[in-house]
């Protein structure tokens, strides 16, 4: 990444920005969410030029592969799984917004999860905590302490000019 961090929040690859009221879609957007459905999975993000394809089912790869609860799912090496995302057109071009109101059902259906951009050759997925998967970028060395790689290469010749080591 350009900002040089060895670990980020996964929301840095999805593909669309997620929702988390009708208002933030609204203020967003300029359009009003459609009304809530219980009957469909929760779904903040919406991809604008799904409705123009031609196909109706759109291909999205790749997602966090989840349980049916809705917990990443890990490899036999225990880092999070990767998986295909199907949606119908319709489905992959509206929101479905949820959010506690009085009489409003509370969603029984996991989230649709949110589509990323392909990993980077040098970025792999990981679990900061059980439930939590994070992205780590191999190519910057982690932040260890007070000072990083380049502040360490720093010392190491103001050192090496002192004579001290």
């Amino acid at each position: 990444m350009a900002n040089n961090r060895s670990t980020y929040s996964i929301s840095e690859l999805h593909l669309f920005r997620s929702h988390m009221t009708r208002e933030d879609f609204q203020k967003a957007t300029g359009i009003e969410a459609p009304p809530y459905d219980p009957t469909r999975a929760p779904k903040g993000w919406f991809d604008p030029t799904a409705a123009a394809s031609p196909r109706r089912t759109v291909v999205y790869d790749p997602i966090v592969a989840t349980t049916a609860s809705g917990q990443p799912l890990s490899d036999a090496a225990g880092k999070p799984m990767l998986d295909i995302l199907l949606l119908s057109r319709e489905e992959a071009a509206t929101v479905n917004i949820w959010h506690d109101q009085s009489g409003q059902p509370v969603p029984m259906l996991q989230p649709v999860p949110t589509p990323m951009r392909p990993l980077r050759e040098t970025e792999e997925l990981f679990f900061l905590s059980p439930q939590v998967v994070s992205v780590r970028d191999t190519s910057v060395e982690p932040d260890n302490g007070m000072f990083s790689a380049k502040d360490r290469t720093l010392l190491q010749k103001i050192a090496a000019k002192l004579g001290v080591s």
